[in-house]
C-alpha cells in the first residue's frame, strides 16, 4: 500500500495527540517487517544493514564497501514491500552515491511504493575529526549531500526523516524540509554484535535534547525522535523521554530486530537440547 506524505504525517501526529511514542522499526527481512508491523509500529525502514545486520555483522558493515547501498534497499523492498499491510516504509537512501542521478532514483523508490526515505548510509558516523571524513567532505561525499538528498525528496513529496549528529546538523536537515530528525547516537549497544564503546543514558538524552531544540529553532512542526547507542532496549528509550522536552519516539533498528532475535533464537535452542529423550 503506497502512502502519501501528508497521509503519514496525519498518522504521526495522531499518535503522538494522542500520547503514544512513535516507534520506527528497522527491517532487514520480511520477516522482521511482517511481525514488527503486527506489533503496531509507526514506520518500517529498510537499508543495507538491515541486510547485514541480520546475516550476523555489525552495522557498520553498511559503510563500507561490501555492496551497492542504493541497489541493496531496492533489492530488500521487492522483499519486504510485499508482506507489509498498512504500515509506511521508507528505503535508506546512499545520498553521497556519486553515480546516481538522485532525483530520478527517489522518483524511482516512490513508484517502487516507498512512502519515504532516511540518509543511510550516513557519513554523520563517522568522527568529523577524522582525516577521512575531512577527505569525504573535501572531495564531494560529505554530509552536504546527504542534506540535498532530503531536500529532493522533500520536493518530491517524500517523507524525509534523516539522522542527524549535531545540532549544526539538525538546522540544516530541518531547513532542508524534514518531517522526522532522528536524533542518532552511535551504534546501538547490547547483544552479540552491539558497540561497547557508547554514551550513557544521561548524556544521551542531553544529546537528543540539543538536537530537538535546534531542529526546532528552525521549524516548530518538525518531529523529533532518538535512536541508537545506549537506547537500546524500552526501558531506554523511556529514560530518554522522560528526562527531554518535546521528544517523541525512538527509532530502533537493532533494538527491534537483531536484539529480540538473538535472544528468541537461543533460549529457543536451549529449549529443544533440554526436552527428554
Amino acid at each position: 500500500m503506497a502512502f502519501t506524505r501528508e497521509e503519514v504525517l496525519d498518522r504521526l501526529t495522531e499518535t503522538v495527540s494522542s500520547g503514544e511514542p512513535i516507534v520506527g522499526a528497522g527491517a532487514g527481512t520480511g520477516m522482521s517487517a511482517k511481525f514488527a508491523e503486527r506489533g503496531g509500529v509507526d514506520l518500517l525502514i529498510i537499508y543495507n544493514s538491515g541486510r547485514y545486520r541480520m546475516n550476523g555483522r555489525g552495522s557498520l558493515a553498511g559503510l563500507l564497501p561490501y555492496g551497492d547501498a542504493n541497489e541493496i534497499v531496492i533489492d530488500m523492498g521487492r522483499q519486504v514491500l510485499p508482506v507489509v499491510e498498512d504500515t509506511p516504509v521508507l528505503a535508506g537512501v546512499n545520498g553521497t552515491d556519486p553515480f546516481r542521478q538522485m532525483d530520478v532514483f527517489l522518483e524511482d523508490l516512490a513508484r517502487r511504493g516507498f512512502a519515504g526515505v532516511q540518509n543511510f548510509p550516513t557519513v554523520g558516523l563517522i568522527d568529523e575529526d577524522s582525516g577521512f571524513r575531512r577527505n569525504l567532505e573535501e572531495t564531494g561525499m560529505g554530509y552536504d549531500r546527504e542534506v540535498d538528498m532530503i531536500r529532493e525528496a522533500a520536493e518530491q513529496g517524500l517523507l524525509t526523516c534523516p539522522y542527524v549528529f549535531t545540532e549544526e546538523q539538525a538546522r540544516e536537515m530541518a531547513a532542508a524540509g524534514a518531517d522526522v530528525i532522528v536524533s542518532h547516537m552511535g551504534l546501538t549497544t547490547s547483544g552479540d554484535i552491539g558497540a561497547e564503546t557508547a554514551l550513557d543514558l544521561e548524556t544521551a538524552a542531553e544529546r537528543v535534547q540539543a538536537h530537538h531544540d535546534a531542529a526546532k529553532d528552525v521549524d516548530e512542526d518538525v518531529l523529533v525522535i532518538c535512536h541508537g547507542g545506549p537506547i537500546a532496549w524500552p526501558d531506554d528509550a523511556q529514560y530518554v523521554l522522560d528526562n527531554t522536552e518535546g521528544v517523541v519516539g525512538f527509532f530502533g533498528a537493532s533494538s527491534l530486530e537483531r536484539l529480540p532475535t538473538e535472544e528468541a533464537i537461543e533460549n529457543q535452542a536451549r529449549e529443544f537440547k533440554a526436552i527428554d529423550t
